[in-house]
């Protein structure tokens, strides 16, 4: 087993990455341990700065953490009422409801009150290569709102809409029905889809993500959840070659407003449950 010191250079890992990566914690929660002094490496305690050397001895509060995790990728079909959280605090959060044996994380959010295709994963390398707008990923989405669109509605949803102190990328926006369109985003502001409805006077009936990426929901059942396939993470990680998992400093309303989501997906037990306002219409009772 090597050696180390905080003064030593070190080509290791990051003891937060380290942790977080063999699915023992946050590397948030890993900081904070850090600082507590219950992070050892060779019996030696953990400062912050050092990092872990292939054959180094992790312990935390004297328990040996293993090597890293394998990684997972989980496709679920999310119905609604599910909240995108870790918080197992919350009731209906989407980890209890998935209830997978190891620990996972959903890859960004869908509303609660929306439904459709997200993931969930180990890996928190791949998750800012998906999310972040600047990577211009798609996401499909199905919409049905509480009035007949019109050839304007559809040409206005497309061509940028002022939602959050900003205005939205363009985007492609198809009619389907009479009250229903379809729309392919490659933002992920807050609540985005309906904000933009609602600034045009529309509200949201339901609202369904058919596609991530190169990622369907397609023959699978609402409520239903599997690993990707083998296809499916080449042609994923085809897609996120050359994304970036950092950007600049945030520049505009809509940066800061990603920036901000990305700093409150925290893991279990960060956060208290707290009430949230949806931009939401629920369906005419029948």
């Amino acid at each position: 087993m090597s050696q180390q010191s905080p003064q030593q250079p070190s080509t290791g890992i990051r003891v937060n990455k380290f942790l977080s990566e063999a699915g023992y914690c946050s590397r948030r929660e890993a900081d904070k341990y850090v600082d507590l002094g219950i992070i050892t490496i060779n019996g030696e305690k953990v400062v912050m700065g050092m990092k872990v050397q292939p054959g180094d001895e992790v312990r935390v509060s004297g328990k040996l953490i293993g090597t890293k995790a394998a990684p997972v990728y989980i496709a679920l079909n999310k119905p609604q009422g599910i909240t995108c959280t870790t918080d197992q605090h919350i009731d209906g959060n989407i980890i209890d409801f998935v209830n997978y044996p190891e620990r996972i994380f959903p890859i960004g959010r869908l509303d609660k009150p929306s439904e459709g295709l997200i993931l969930l994963t180990n890996d928190g390398d791949i998750v800012n290569k998906i999310l972040r707008a600047g990577n211009n990923h798609e996401k499909e989405y199905v919409v049905t709102v509480d009035q007949y669109i019109t050839r304007d509605f559809i040409f206005d949803m497309g061509n940028g809409v002022p939602i959050l102190e900003t205005v939205t990328n363009k985007c492609k926006v198809t009619q389907t029905g009479p009250k229903s369109f379809e729309i392919i985003l490659t933002q992920g502001l807050n609540r985005q889809i309906r904000r933009m409805c609602e600034h045009f006077g529309f509200r949201v009936r339901k609202l369904k993500r058919m596609r991530i990426m190169n990622l369907t929901v397609d023959n699978l059942a609402t409520g239903s959840w599997r690993h990707l396939t083998k296809d499916e993470m080449s042609g994923l990680n085809n897609l996120i070659a050359t994304s970036k998992k950092t950007v600049a400093p945030p520049s505009s309303t809509a940066d800061k407003e990603q920036l901000k989501f990305e700093r409150t997906r925290q893991p279990r037990g960060q956060r208290q449950p707290k009430t949230e306002k949806y931009a939401y219409t629920p369906p005419a009772k029948k």
